[in-house]
């Protein structure tokens, strides 16, 4: 399940695990970003903001390729994003354990694309993969089978993969400044997203969405410090949840609640980079989302007609018990 965005840049990886649990929402914005193919980046990134999206959606944007990638099966993205809000940590380590036999194979290494290194904590490894050039990122493109070869088990995701002759290529550079104004990299606190491998979730940068203006990010603790990322039911547009106990979760914080933040203690600080049911709940729609027309009925439209869709019930999670010893490298079987 998490082998075609595995190797994605760390950043970009868990903005894409935050907004795979808004399968609806990217689904509108990747409609969105093909009607507007003559708008600059900055003016994209602008009105971007302005939609009524999860701002990691919304980020999503400057990146046209994955937004491609999350829309050619909806069904696997809504998936991911299950699997995210039900087994966090085991997500987390289904990616180290993809990336571990990625470079143990030797198809994983630094390019000068990306730098791949390795940092340890308490026993445990993980493998890091950072934008060489913290301006310019690319996004890699790749056949799981080169990489990996045949799963242990089932299917690699339904999507369109380059041939296996091809090994490992590459998106165009994605040019952050054009589309922030003036991206300040890691010397300005770094991208609003970043994994913590060994707590087995994500930390959002405040500042980031301070900074650069989106609309839809309230969180508690000011503009300034981190937190860690917490679900929106808000933006899950009446997509199902995969099961009683996650939808349990947020439904105590009220149908369009949101779940608090949880602020990191003063002094710890998020790692700065260097960066069931198939049918959909039936209700009225405020601002850009109306059922009457517009992008919600676009993504909804597409949505419905991935076959794919009507198998993301809960029987599609990771295998029990994560990876069973050994810290994130160790046990377990291909994801």
């Amino acid at each position: 399940m998490v082998a075609p965005g595995a190797l994605y840049p760390d950043p970009l990886l868990s903005e894409v695990l935050a907004a795979s649990t808004y399968p609806m929402e990217i689904a509108e914005a990747e409609q969105w970003v093909r009607d507007h193919p003559s708008w600059k980046p900055s003016k994209l990134m602008d009105r971007a903001k302005k939609e009524n999206w999860d701002p990691s959606v919304q980020g999503l944007v400057a990146f046209p390729d994955v937004l491609a990638r999350l829309t050619q099966s909806i069904g696997w993205t809504t998936q991911l994003g299950n699997a995210f809000l039900a087994q966090q940590a085991d997500v987390m380590q289904a990616v180290q354990h993809m990336r571990a036999e990625a470079e143990a194979k030797g198809t994983l290494h630094s390019t000068p694309q990306e730098t791949v290194t390795t940092q340890n904590q308490g026993g445990q490894t993980a493998i890091d993969i950072e934008p060489a050039n913290p301006d310019v990122w690319y996004v890699p493109n790749y056949n799981p089978a080169y990489m990996w070869g045949p799963p242990d088990w089932g299917d690699y995701p339904p999507l369109f993969y380059p041939g296996i002759d091809m090994g490992l290529g590459w998106y165009p550079g994605i040019d952050l400044g054009l589309y922030f104004g003036g991206w300040g990299g890691w010397g300005w606190g770094g991208w609003g997203w970043a994994p913590n491998w060994f707590g087995g979730n994500i930390f959002i940068d405040h500042s980031f969405f301070h900074r650069y203006g989106f609309q839809h990010f309230h969180e508690a603790g000011g503009p300034l410090g981190s937190s860690v990322w917490m679900h929106n039911p808000e933006h899950r547009l009446g997509v199902p949840y995969a099961n009683r106990q996650v939808a349990g979760r947020f439904a105590a914080n009220g149908a369009f609640g949101r779940a608090p933040a949880q602020n990191l203690n003063r002094g710890e600080r998020a790692p700065q980079r260097g960066l069931g049911n198939p049918s959909f709940e039936q209700r009225g729609w405020a601002g850009n989302h109306s059922v009457f027309g517009g992008y919600h009925n676009g993504g909804m439209t597409r949505m419905q007609s991935d076959h794919g869709f009507s198998s993301m019930g809960a029987g599609r999670t990771l295998g029990g018990g994560g990876f069973g010893g050994g810290g994130m490298r160790g046990g377990g079987g291909r994801r």
